[in-house]
């Protein structure tokens, strides 16, 4: 049996405005169960188009997206949204916190998504728990306003974590951060990615966060075109 949680299959994306420019072409990728390796590449290159593919929020003009051994072309909108909320966690450059929200509540939004099947007082126990993990158990009550940027994106991070997802997608998620928080940011992620079990692909620019994050794989001309 494969340990493939998604595979892109001859993948290829451009825009109607603009069909001559293929942002993405010929792209195949797999990742497997406990993969992490971060994609990089010049801005405007498509990363972002490439991480938003693999995270069923677009779909490819051209090939396939397997996501846990289905094929996600016939599906409709309902049935992506509710294959998101149980396996693909995001992070992206800004945290996109509700600024009314405290920490926990924002870290329980995504739990709404799974209706009926939430339990209520284990997401709670659960949003706390990582929350503490991650050096925040005494900002639970605290509002965005409240905390830094540092803290901010480390709600973001368990907010994506809440759902027990099988794969993380960050993009650009130190983009707002000083070096310091970039590179615990970093850390964390890769620590999440051995202990939790979950698959980390991170898009960025900066090569000294692509390497601390470990593989690096570089997209060029629309293609992955190497991994070191």
């Amino acid at each position: 049996m494969s340990d493939s949680i998604l595979e892109l299959k001859n993948i290829s994306k451009w825009y109607h405005s603009n069909p001559e420019r293929k942002i993405l072409e010929g792209l195949d990728l797999k990742v497997n169960t406990g993969d992490r390796f971060s994609i990089v590449g010049p801005s405007g290159c498509g990363k972002s188009t490439l991480l938003n593919i693999l995270g069923t929020l677009d779909a490819p003009s051209q090939g396939e997206v397997v996501l846990n051994g289905k094929g996600t072309g016939g599906m409709d909108e309902k049935t992506l949204s509710a294959i998101r909320a149980r396996t693909i966690g995001f992070i992206f450059q800004m945290h996109h916190l509700l600024p009314q929200c405290t920490a926990l509540e924002n870290v329980l939004v995504p739990t709404l998504a799974l209706g009926k099947e939430a339990n209520p007082v284990e997401a709670s126990e659960r949003g706390f728990e990582l929350l503490k993990r991650v050096g925040l158990g005494d900002k639970c009550d605290s509002t965005p306003s409240q905390l830094s940027g540092g803290e901010r994106q480390r709600v973001a991070v368990v907010r994506s974590l809440i759902n027990r997802p099988k794969l993380l997608l960050a993009d650009e998620p130190t983009g707002a951060l000083d070096e310091d928080n970039a590179y615990r940011l970093v850390d964390l992620l890769v620590d999440l990615n051995e202990t939790e079990g979950l698959s980390l692909i991170v898009v960025t620019h900066d090569m000294d966060v692509a390497g601390r994050v470990g593989k690096v794989r570089t997209l060029k001309n629309g293609k992955i075109a190497s991994a070191s």
